[in-house]
């Protein structure tokens, strides 16, 4: 069975890496592959002076745009394993605690005032980790021995507020300049991730999905129950704050660079189970290069279909929906079984 997983890990992996090729030569700007060679061979040269548009294209503007793609699907949908095996939840999301709404708050915030890119994303971040902080005062506050409905029910409470104050700026926002980035931010695109922006956010992001991987023990400990996970020297609680911090920080980073992209950490998870294993030692890092490929072929898609590029928080909608629905028939044998 290791050998299996093992090998599957490595055809996924390849997998992973031959759509990444894919997607640095598809695009508007089209070359021809004499093209690309002419420049390959320059830039092996070291001297690209005279093909500035083709590495401005490849460089400055595709790759970015596909390593923003592999970090954020990764981490969106490890962040869902991860909140689905912490609350033995199969329907829970990174949104459950409110950092998607947060952020795009934060983001809304920043453009309302008209702030530089670097500090739309910082306000993005930030206020993603304010809603949580929200989610988590619950639990202080109101503490009664039973946390996780508390943190569900404060992740409800956080949303529908920043949901509430976010409405707010749009009914303000002037309607001829702000209010459509502000719309097209919350359907997410990949066009906001800028080179700069990604290497910034890349480490740490790579940092938190590496660690979410090592928390597998501890989540398999909590799907048998807190009193076996205590029986086998976890603080449950402690624990659960620990991975909601992990998977809060590398969700909010993510919202920062493309806006809110939904669907990712709920069907990722469920075909990463379905496909390989219940257990989080093959889920999380599974889950972390699938949701890498997934969010890379939605990309794709969003700029070849049509001659104007979808926002792909549409197109992940548009194809997570009957994936989900897909599963649901395929584990239960139709939505009328007992």
């Amino acid at each position: 069975m290791q050998n299996k997983n093992t090998f599957a890990f490595f055809v996924l992996l390849s997998l992973c890496f031959g759509l990444i090729i894919f997607s640095l030569f598809i695009g508007k700007y089209s070359l021809s592959a004499s093209e690309y060679l002419s420049y390959f061979n320059a830039l092996i040269k070291g001297d690209v002076s005279r093909h500035l548009d083709i590495h401005t294209v490849f460089f400055e503007l595709r790759f970015p745009r596909v390593l923003a793609c592999v970090i954020i699907g990764a981490a969106l949908s490890i962040s869902g394993s991860a909140y689905q095996a912490m609350f033995v939840n199969p329907l829970v999301s990174p949104s459950i605690l409110g950092v998607l709404s947060g952020a795009g708050f934060g983001a809304a915030l920043g453009m309302f005032f008209g702030l530089t890119p670097f500090y739309v994303g910082l306000s993005t971040f930030v206020f993603g980790v304010v809603a949580v902080c929200v989610s988590l005062g619950f639990v202080i506050v109101f503490n009664s021995g039973k946390g996780i409905i508390l943190l569900v029910l404060g992740g409800i409470i956080s949303s529908s507020f920043f949901t509430s104050l976010l409405s707010i700026l749009k009914y303000a926002a002037d309607p001829n300049d702000t209010l459509p980035n502000i719309t097209y931010f919350l359907m997410g695109s990949l066009s906001f991730a800028s080179a700069k922006a990604v290497f910034w956010a890349a480490l740490p992001m790579l940092f938190g999905i590496v660690m979410l991987c090592f928390c597998f023990k501890g989540l398999n400990a909590l799907s048998l129950g807190e009193e076996e996970a205590k029986s086998l020297g976890i603080d449950a609680m402690r624990f659960k704050i620990f991975v909601i911090i992990l998977a809060t920080f590398i969700s909010a980073l993510s919202v920062s660079m493309a806006g809110v992209i939904g669907w990712i950490g709920l069907i990722v998870p469920h075909i990463t189970r379905f496909l390989f294993s219940s257990d989080n030692k093959i889920v999380l890092p599974f889950s972390a290069l699938i949701g890498a490929m997934f969010l890379l072929v939605c990309d794709d898609l969003s700029r070849i279909l049509f001659e104007y590029e979808i926002p792909i928080g549409i197109i992940t909608s548009l194809i997570g929906i009957p994936v989900f629905v897909a599963i649901l028939f395929r584990v239960k044998g139709g939505f009328g079984a007992n």
